[in-house]
């Protein structure tokens, strides 16, 4: 099969444009996308190379989904409706039952988003792949890193952090669980993250600033404090955890929580009044999102880290993941 077999197989005849929005697709040099009047064009790229970001174990329509989840996490962090996406593709060989997998994955949840591929590349050469998501949102209403206040409340989603890591542990020999069933509900969060696009949604207008978590809390808040020009007081005992990765030793549970990664949540400030909290828990509702206060916004430049009984803990000893430090 050559290049452009594959494309038309596996890309082009599953990818559905609107026609109003996108009136010309893949097959030219170029897509041609509509912009919707009054809205301004969000758009991101996150790179997915085997080895480094995901194990040659994964399933292919598991590694198609994440691939586009990691993307789309970057909208909702923005608070951005999903549009379009393009994918830049580099295969050893041409696997026609790992084509068929990786865009069955990828093309359920670009329909779940109403999203259309509508571009890209493929080449010969190491498994590696590219997205490039686009979005949008009303003009000036953009989520962005560096809207945090002093006083605001920080609150991250989802029920677990560092279910993802433990699972690389796992894999790694590093962690063993209970059963097989517990394995797989770990293993299903590293490889099946679910981006948080109703909730970035319905957070536009409430929270103040918000980024998603792809190396860990701690790095992820830190661009939020850098950006802001502000500092924070974390709570560590309030992540929320799941039952699996509450099994493990409580230094465990706080570092993967802390710095583990690959968890996809959003983390976010909003105003800590009375209508403030009222807002959030309105948005959590209307998205079907859970979220959890885990701190506040400080004047003081810095994180600093405390306990459930109060008691501080050094935040030098979480290190968040570093694509030329981490090995």
């Amino acid at each position: 099969m050559g290049e452009f077999d594959l494309i038309q197989r596996y890309f082009k005849s599953q990818s559905h444009p609107s026609a109003d929005a996108v009136p010309v697709g893949i097959g030219d040099d170029c897509a041609v996308i509509n912009p919707t009047p009054g809205m301004q064009w969000l758009v991101s790229s996150d790179m997915l190379v085997e080895g480094r970001h995901f194990l040659s174990t994964v399933a292919p329509e598991r590694l198609g989904h994440k691939a586009l989840a990691v993307n789309l996490s970057d909208l909702a962090a923005c608070g951005a409706t999903p549009r379009a996406f393009t994918l830049a593709l580099s295969l050893p060989r041409v696997d026609e039952t790992f084509l068929s997998g990786f865009a069955r994955g990828l093309f359920a949840l670009a329909q779940a988003h109403g999203i259309a591929l509508v571009g890209g590349d493929t080449t010969a050469g190491p498994l590696n792949l590219c997205i490039t998501v686009m979005g949008e949102v009303p003009r000036g209403q953009a989520l962005l890193r560096r809207g945090a206040r002093v006083g605001d409340d920080i609150y991250v989603s989802g029920q677990t952090l560092g279910d993802a890591r433990l699972a690389l542990e796992v894999f790694r020999g590093q962690a063993s669980l209970a059963s097989g069933a517990e394995f797989e509900q770990v293993r299903r969060a590293m490889e099946c993250p679910q981006p948080r696009v109703q909730l970035g949604l319905a957070l536009r207008g409430v929270a103040h600033s918000a980024i998603d978590v792809s190396d860990g809390l701690l790095g992820d808040l830190g661009h939020i404090l850098k950006a802001s020009g502000v500092g924070a007081r974390l709570d560590v005992d309030a992540l929320p955890r799941s039952a699996v990765l509450a099994g493990q030793d409580l230094a465990l549970q706080r570092e993967y929580g802390l710095a583990g990664g690959d968890d996809y949540e959003l983390v976010f400030t909003a105003p800590s009044d009375a209508a403030g909290r009222a807002a959030v828990a309105a948005a959590a509702a209307a998205s079907g999102t859970p979220v959890q206060r885990i701190g506040a916004i400080e004047a003081e430049p810095g994180l600093r880290l405390h306990d459930a009984a109060g008691q501080a803990l050094s935040a030098a000893a979480f290190s968040s993941f570093d694509h030329f430090k981490t090995p």
